[in-house]
């Protein structure tokens, strides 16, 4: 049964994609800001329809930044995603290239000012996420990036690059660790959703000034720490690696 319900969620989720972005999308052509409203909309529908129908209540815990942030959080799965959306006023992402060519979420993504780089690539793609960044320094708001690059199932290791350490230096302002647990309920890959809490955590910031060296590693300690006992909260055992 839990299948069934699985794929009826997945099912709708995506067709509610599909119609939620015939509505928005002339008005979002016309008027930028509010393809954040729509991504919010949105966010909201799959927090309603993932508890109803799966059985997976989410929730913020922390200090929501309002202002001009650098944001690291945790990536475990799609869910964090919606939920970053749902509580940043302003979130723009360093994400992969191919999501640039993703129907609809590509279009949203360059409407929001989201920076695509070539993960592949190594040094080529840092010099992509640097300039795309630069070119909107002057954009107000929140910039996420996953400083693990990619989605990581709960209790893997995963590197930590350097980024993230990149942007905060260039930013100059506050890094917001997030932790989440996500990946406990709703998995990377695969259709099957688990009912429970799906917590996603601001951690205090990290004052600018540190050197890379220094602010990779108390990043990482928060992020990793945090979202550990996040997900032994879930019932989840961080030592036991998938």
């Amino acid at each position: 049964m839990n299948w069934v319900r699985s794929g009826i969620f997945v099912f709708q989720m995506y067709l509610v994609m599909a119609l939620m972005a015939l509505i928005f999308t002339p008005v979002v052509m016309l008027f930028r800001e509010l393809a954040f409203v729509g991504i919010r909309s949105y966010s909201a529908w799959v927090r309603f329809t993932a508890r109803w129908i799966v059985g997976i209540k989410t929730e913020i815990r922390g200090e929501v930044p309002d202002g001009d942030v650098l944001v690291c959080s945790k990536h475990q799965s799609f869910l964090d995603i919606l939920l970053l959306c749902s509580a940043l006023p302003r979130p723009r992402f360093i994400m992969k290239e191919q999501m640039r060519r993703t129907p609809i979420v590509g279009y949203y993504a360059n409407r929001i000012g989201c920076v695509s780089v070539d993960r592949g690539r190594g040094s080529v793609a840092i010099e992509q996420m640097m300039t795309g960044v630069a070119k909107n320094d002057n954009v107000p708001g929140q910039l996420v990036i996953f400083p693990q690059g990619t989605r990581v199932l709960p209790g893997a290791k995963a590197k930590y690059k350097l980024g993230a350490a990149l942007l905060y230096g260039h930013l100059g302002t506050d890094c917001i660790p997030v932790a989440t647990n996500v990946g406990v309920f709703w998995p990377r890959t695969g259709i099957r959703r688990t009912a429970g809490t799906a917590i996603l955590e601001f951690c205090p910031a990290i004052a600018p000034g540190l050197s890379q060296k220094k602010f990779m590693n108390e990043m990482k300690r928060v992020v990793e720490s945090n979202s550990d006992r996040l997900m032994a909260e879930a019932g989840f055992e961080a030592d036991a690696r998938k």
